[in-house]
């Protein structure tokens, strides 16, 4: 019966240069799965243990996320497999195919992995770090630029869900975990991590220097850290801190410009600090779909002018950080 089970994890930390870590997840896992805190985990539990076991014949994992072909299974046992991922709607990072069942999520992540792809140190027998990972798209992306082993956090427990219903299917032999803690929960000064990204995650965090050196203590030294965020146009200084919400979001802190984002990097001690891709979210790019039936972008901006807002603040533009630690 699928289950969420790190037990292959454990056995990895063992011979690992951080093996005292693993004196202190089993908590940190625990806490993060707290059926308590989280009334509808028990049901999300449910939903991946419908999941049946079918061999995929095929796995791709370079060019997009598609795990096994139609002819694996029955349509009905596709039907159940289809059945038991729409219980866990909604879905965010995306698109997978899973036996010719299109998860179209509600972002194009493929769109942002393509764009910073180009910019990547070469990950080949790298160990990552996916920082916010949510169902963990991004760290199959990497598994399949050839990563010896990646490691994603995001204390949602959805997410946490989500990833597993996906290794389920893929096989749980792949060497990726998604770990239901946050940056803050990861042992000090760990200098683990040949590469480290933080994707989506920078606005959200209401110490924006904390974070910088919470990336930058996770990284090896020489390691490469990918950050991608919210920006807004501006001059060094620039910075934009929504008194209420932006873009419907209540949980948003700081929107640096570019020179601003860049600055406060090499304060930290960030080496060849650089901006590498700079490109407005489009609706296109962040949608409702069949897999994300809530409101997106769409409904997050100013209905008569799309360049801003329902707040009235400048229109999300994203860009992506690189730098040497």
């Amino acid at each position: 019966m699928p289950q969420i089970n790190y037990n292959s994890f454990f056995s990895y930390l063992k011979d690992s240069p951080f093996a005292y870590w693993a004196d202190i997840l089993p908590t940190q896992i625990e806490k993060g799965l707290c059926e308590q805190r989280y009334g509808d985990l028990a049901d999300w539990k449910k939903s991946l243990a419908k999941l049946p076991d079918v061999t995929a014949s095929n796995i791709i994992l370079d060019s997009e996320v598609r795990i096994g072909e139609k002819n694996d299974c029955d349509d009905a046992t596709r039907e159940q497999i289809k059945t038991a991922l729409q219980e866990l709607v909604p879905w965010r990072k995306g698109p997978y195919t899973i036996h010719d069942i299109y998860m179209d999520t509600e972002w194009r992540s493929d769109w942002k992995w393509d764009r910073v792809l180009p910019h990547l140190a070469p990950l080949k027998n790298k160990l990552i770090l996916d920082v916010g990972c949510g169902n963990g798209y991004h760290c199959w992306r990497m598994l399949g630029a050839g990563a010896n082993r990646v490691i994603g956090i995001d204390p949602s427990p959805r997410f946490i869900v989500q990833f597993h219903m996906i290794k389920h299917l893929a096989g749980v032999h792949f060497p990726i975990d998604v770990l239901p803690i946050g940056i803050e929960d990861l042992p000090e000064k760990m200098q683990a991590f040949d590469s480290v990204f933080s994707m989506g995650v920078f606005y959200h965090r209401r110490s924006p220097m904390d974070h910088l050196q919470e990336l930058k203590n996770a990284l090896k030294p020489g390691g490469q850290l990918i950050l991608e965020t919210l920006i807004i146009d501006g001059k060094l200084g620039d910075a934009l801190v929504p008194e209420d919400r932006y873009g419907k979001m209540n949980n948003v802190w700081f929107l640096p410009s570019v020179d601003t984002l860049l600055s406060w990097m090499n304060k930290i001690g960030f080496k060849n600090s650089r901006v590498v891709d700079v490109c407005p979210t489009t609706t296109d790019e962040q949608r409702m779909t069949e897999w994300m039936k809530f409101h997106s972008l769409a409904e997050f901006l100013d209905p008569q002018n799309p360049n801003l807002t329902a707040e009235g603040h400048p229109a999300p533009i994203r860009a992506v950080f690189v730098a040497e630690n």
